[in-house]
Formats: structure tokens, sequence, C-alpha cells
């Protein structure tokens, strides 16, 4: 079985499972068995592979056809130009909270007091420390998920503390000067109709917040009037209509309020800042 043969296969393969971009997936996935990227697949299509590469394939197209996402196969998703692990104990991050980062970035660039509430993977808190070249904090409630950040701040070289905690109960009073989030959104009532690949396989902890998907940020809100010292930012990613609901949670302490739309228009960030 070569290279280019075994493409072919596993594209129709996937193609007839319907699953989402069936030839890149199956290059994707041939390069983490072959431990090489996809140019080398072109340049080395009569390569044979073994009977080990072979069987190591089979079992990742099988595990992509029964709906596990590619990037916890391959343990491997890009977030703003790195390479991030990923483990089924963390959300898969999207392209979409990258927003969240290019805002933080923007409203509060001298911040030095920076919290990642609900860290997972720790996308978010790697990305600030890194492009600002300071530390960032970073909480989760799930240990697991702190041990995959932990390793990617390892990986990458980034100045990340990570505290076990539920939201900010292990954050002192008006100490903060940024406190972002990718906080769960999705609505319970809305499970029945997710994708296969995300209700079944990334974790419930960061995907639901109650009926209406708005309870997490209902106490990002209160929480960040209590951490946040006076013209600290808040900045957090927005589900899907939420801008609305997410702004009434504001009272007359916050000063200045931005909602930042995402590539394709829909409102995808909201910021912000603390007022005297």
């Amino acid at each position: 079985m070569t290279v280019q043969k075994a493409l072919e296969q596993a594209s129709r393969l996937l193609e007839e499972g319907a699953v989402g971009v069936p030839r890149l997936t199956a290059e994707v996935l041939l390069c983490h068995v072959l431990k090489c990227e996809r140019p080398y697949l072109y340049s080395h299509p009569e390569q044979e592979l073994s009977d080990l590469a072979w069987l190591h394939f089979g079992r990742a197209l099988h595990e992509r056809l029964q709906g596990k996402p590619t990037q916890y196969i391959t343990r491997r998703q890009e977030f703003y130009g790195r390479e991030f692990l990923v483990t089924p104990e963390v959300l898969i991050p999207r392209p979409e909270t990258e927003h969240v980062v290019e805002t933080a970035l923007a409203v509060a660039p001298e911040a030095s007091r920076i919290l990642d509430v609900g860290c997972g993977s720790g996308a978010i808190a790697v990305t600030l420390s890194l492009e600002l070249n300071r530390p960032v904090w970073a909480t989760d409630i799930s240990l697991p998920a702190l041990t995959v950040a932990a390793e990617n701040a390892r990986r990458l070289g980034a100045a990340v503390h990570l505290a076990a905690c539920d939201v900010t109960s292990a954050v002192a009073g008006r100490s903060l000067d940024l406190l972002v989030s990718n906080p769960p959104y999705v609505p319970l009532e809305e499970e029945a109709g997710l994708q296969r690949e995300i209700r079944d396989y990334e974790p419930r902890l960061a995907l639901f917040s109650g009926l209406t998907g708005l309870d997490m940020y209902r106490r990002l809100a209160d929480d960040a009037g209590r951490v946040l010292r006076p013209g600290g930012w808040l900045v957090v990613e927005l589900g899907f209509k939420t801008a609305g609901p997410v702004r009434q949670m504001l009272d007359e302490r916050w000063a200045e309020v931005r909602v930042v739309p995402d590539l394709a228009g829909f409102d995808r960030v909201l910021a912000a800042r603390l007022g005297a």
C-alpha cells in the first residue's frame, strides 16, 4: 500500500462516512502516523507503508469515522500560530477564540496582572504570556485540564501560573488588570442538536452553562467586579446571540463596553472596563 493509494482509499471512506473535508482529514491523519508534514505526502506518493503504519492509519480512520475529532486523534491543534497539545480533557481551541486574544491585546496592552478563567488547554493564557512577554495566571476547576495547560506552557516556554479553583475563588479582591475567558456557553436545551464530534467527545464542563447558556457569564460579571482593579478590563468570548444578555449583566460600575465581531460578522467578543 503506497502513500497515494492509502490517501485515495481513506478519502473515499471518510467521504462515504459523511466526514467533513475528507481528503484533508486523510492527509492530516496519515501525517500523524508517519510523523511528517503534508508536503512529504506529495513528494513521496509511491512510498510503501509499513504494516505497522497501515495498522495505525486504519485505527485512526476508524476513530474518526466513529466521530472522534481529528484533533483528539493527533493530539494537536494550532492556535495563534503555535501548536498546542489537546486531549479529550480540554475543549479544542477554535480560530474564533483568537479574537479574544486580539481584543485583550488591543484594550489592555500594559496589563501586568492577567487571569484566564476556565483556561482548558491554556491556549489563551499561554498566547497572552508569549505575546506580552509577561506572566499570566490561569484557573480551571478541572485538574486534568490544568495538566494539559501546564504541559503546553512548558512546551512553548510560557510563564503561566495555574490554580485549581472555581472561576476566581482563589483570587484576592481588586488585584487584576485583565480578566479573560472563553466560558462554557452552550444551552443545555441545544445538546441534542450539536454535532456528534462536539456532543460526544468534548468535555461537558467546558461546553454547557445552564438551560440558556448564560450561567457562567453571570458568574464572570459578578466576579470581575470583585477582582478587577478600577480601570481593569473584562474580555470574554460570546456565544451566538449572547451579546445583548451579557451586556445587561454589567451594571453602572462598568465605564465602557465594546462588542467585537468575528470575520463572519457575528458578535464574538465582549470587552468591558471597570470604572473608578
